[in-house]
């Protein structure tokens, strides 16, 4: 029994599309002539994949969230720690499911287990969506026998992740959202308050101050040319962003990013928590360390890094230990390298990884926390002496004005 996708008219004419599970095409058409409606379109979920070459099912460059991959991991893991078999686990899940591409997608991997394949290697037919960590780790589980005990640290690692995630996007908004309010406060006092109030100046003929001219140039250059500042950002904006694209450029400002004082040190505890996080839930799973070491190098977001844990991989499986690896890379802690060191030495590696993993992102979420911490002070500093300049400029010309009256 294979999923299928279909496209129909019901019995008012308005098209419908979804997914039926039949031995075949003309069985979905006869379920749907049963239901009064008239078939247009029967295709197997996989084959259409396969034909079109880039799923829709996917979409163009989208998987699926960490909250619906947490989701759905946490339902997978309760339903098979309940001793229910893989293909009504995912039955179940999809029937959960609220959107009809998530529900298209798991009936498809039930399809493939019931032809005989393992839930890993169904997994493999959508890997935007299933990320090669998450395969790898259900497939140690099966090889292992232990999918249940998989799957639960799974849900809590996609748990952890997302909640990781989210802390971090919420670090970043509120400075954004103070930077944003800053241009904007300047830019309309610019635009709209300084010229009204510095046009009576020029009107009386009086000689200004150094810093009234600048604040008149500055504004009657802002109001003149704003909407090519505006695009001339944009352009700079998209230039970076193509120019980082290029693997030479983001190697080298990854590296540089590595070596300044704030950004720098966060930038690294982000990268080494997710990898430490991700190592540990593979070799918790019985995945073999070299495997787990060239898994996890895709979490890691700096190119410095990730060759790095590269350069790891190769030496340890040339029989290099790890510790001695990661201390050789240069970019790793030396709580991590010694924890590393002493669970190599005592045979508890994966517990080690474990608390590396805890450690990691308590350090991660102080880091966060100051720089959050920092940011909105050094903003209003920053607003301050803006303002201070403004007003100082509007005030020089009065104090000189009283000065030649009396």
């Amino acid at each position: 029994m294979a999923a299928y996708e279909y496209q129909a008219l019901d019995e008012y004419g308005v098209k419908q599309w979804g997914t039926l599970e039949a031995d075949s095409p003309r069985q979905v058409r006869q379920v749907l002539r049963e239901r009064q409606w008239t078939p247009l379109q029967v295709d197997a979920t996989v084959e259409r994949r396969q034909q079109e070459g880039l799923s829709r099912l996917q979409g163009i460059g989208r998987g699926m969230s960490a909250s619906q991959l947490a989701l759905i991991t946490r339902q997978f893991a309760t339903l098979i720690q309940a001793a229910m078999p893989i293909e009504e686990a995912l039955r179940a899940i999809a029937a959960q499911q609220e959107k009809q591409r998530l529900k298209t997608i798991l009936m498809a991997v039930r399809s493939r287990v019931l032809e005989g394949y393992t839930l890993a290697q169904s997994m493999d037919t959508f890997p935007s969506h299933f990320p090669k960590m998450y395969r790898a780790t259900i497939a140690a589980g099966e090889h292992a026998g232990y999918l249940d005990k998989v799957l639960d640290q799974l849900a809590d690692y996609t748990e952890h992740s997302m909640q990781s995630r989210q802390k971090v996007k919420l670090a970043m908004m509120y400075p954004a959202i103070l930077m944003l309010a800053c241009i904007s406060i300047v830019s309309f006092l610019l635009g709209y308050v300084v010229p009204d109030v510095i046009k009576v100046f020029i009107d009386s003929g009086q000689t200004l101050p150094l810093l009234t001219r600048g604040l008149i140039a500055v504004s009657e250059g802002f109001q003149r040319y704003w909407l090519w500042l505006v695009m001339g950002g944009v352009g700079l904006f998209f230039s970076v962003r193509y120019a980082l694209t290029q693997p030479e450029i983001q190697l080298r400002w990854d590296r540089h990013l590595l070596s300044m004082p704030i950004i720098g040190s966060f930038s690294r505890s982000l990268n080494t928590a997710q990898f430490a996080g991700t190592l540990s839930i593979l070799t918790r799973s019985s995945v073999s360390l070299v495997d787990a070491l060239m898994i996890a190098v895709q979490v890691v977001g700096n190119e410095a890094m990730k060759a790095s844990v590269k350069t790891v991989a190769k030496k340890v499986c040339e029989g290099s230990s790890l510790h001695r690896a990661l201390e050789n890379a240069g970019y790793f802690p030396p709580l991590m390298l010694h924890m590393i060191a002493s669970g190599e030495a005592t045979g508890e590696l994966e517990t080690m990884l474990d608390r590396i993993a805890t450690n990691q992102q308590m350090e991660l979420d102080n880091r966060m926390t100051m720089l959050v911490g920092l940011f909105e002070p050094l903003m209003l500093v920053v607003m301050g002496g803006v303002v201070l300049v403004i007003v100082l400029a509007i005030l020089l010309p009065i104090l000189n004005m009283n000065t030649l009256i009396s």
